[in-house]
């Protein structure tokens, strides 16, 4: 008997817009029809303009601050479930929170152990996601969960580069396993720039780990948020005798004064995709799009398709 395959309806929660209809653009069709109303108060309410009964709805939104947006995705999950929806599927390309993944000192909260718990008791069928903080975040869920690699946008736009001598760096300890995974797909070597912090966003020391002399340098990263560690550890290779860095980093946070901090850091390059809405352009920053890839998967999970197939990296 052939599989049967629901109809499949896109909507955009208001802190993924631009990302949404690049998705849907790439899927196919139109995003679906919502509001969200919003009450003098700040109160919000967002609702559908058009039936998901029996339909996969896939909402599209990162859930960074302010916490409104997870609240939105939330909010909007329980009305798509009241409206008899077949599937709810969240695609959160940031998955906000993250890095709050244990319990690192005492009487702290495990927030993405949290959220992962809202968005279940919400009703959420399946997550699709990008490059979490820790991949082992997916156990906190006992749904499926869709982890995608930024690898496969990453890395085409690396090699374009026609780089003469890469080496991948880590900017800390924590990230070593994913610059090596990175690595493997130019047979490069990895070195590491081992920090202490003293507390969150403030690093007391760094220390260079691996030899840099003469070559390019690319810095991978899921996360930057103030960019000190960046700046930092790219002034550190480029004084041990690198020929130039960059950094990759997948979900550009970017708060306070980091774009004055990129652009006056060593940095050749930093290279984000738009899973987090960019608040302003930058010539030091380049931009790239994750929505045919998240098309792609959405199409595949509708088809019951593997999603494994889109982490081949040409």
């Amino acid at each position: 008997m052939p599989l049967q395959f629901n109809t499949v309806k896109l909507f955009a929660g208001s802190g993924s817009t631009d990302l949404a209809h690049k998705i849907a653009d790439a899927y196919g069709q139109p995003l679906g029809e919502s509001t969200l109303a919003r009450f003098s108060d700040g109160e919000f309410q967002p609702s559908f303009n058009e039936s998901v009964r029996g339909c996969d709805v896939f909402l599209v939104q990162s859930t960074h601050q302010p916490t409104d947006n997870l609240m939105e995705l939330l909010m909007m999950t329980d009305a798509a479930r009241r409206a008899s929806a077949h599937h709810v599927n969240a695609v959160i390309p940031y998955f906000g929170l993250a890095r709050q993944d244990r319990k690192d000192r005492p009487r702290v909260a495990i927030g993405a152990k949290l959220v992962a718990n809202l968005l279940v008791a919400a009703g959420i069928d399946r997550i699709m996601t990008m490059d979490l903080h820790a991949a082992q975040i997916q156990g906190f869920f006992d749904i499926p969960v869709d982890h995608l690699d930024g690898s496969i946008i990453f890395v085409p736009y690396i090699k374009s580069l026609n780089l003469k001598a890469i080496t991948i760096a880590s900017p800390d300890m924590g990230g070593s396993y994913r610059a090596r995974g990175f690595a493997k797909f130019f047979n490069a070597e990895v070195v590491i720039c081992d920090k202490r912090r003293k507390r969150a966003n403030e690093i007391e020391s760094m220390t260079l780990i691996g030899d840099v002399k003469d070559q390019d340098i690319v810095l991978i990263d899921d996360i930057c948020d103030t960019a000190r560690t960046l700046a930092k550890a790219a002034q550190l290779i480029m004084d041990k005798g690198a020929r130039t860095v960059r950094a990759v980093c997948t979900h550009a946070v970017l708060s306070g004064d980091a774009y004055e901090t990129v652009e006056n850091s060593a940095l050749t390059e930093l290279i984000v995709t738009d899973t987090i809405p960019s608040k302003r352009t930058s010539p030091k920053i380049t931009v790239l799009s994750t929505g045919e890839l998240f098309a792609k998967a959405i199409m595949n999970v509708n088809e019951h398709g593997s999603i494994s197939q889109l982490f081949k990296v040409e």
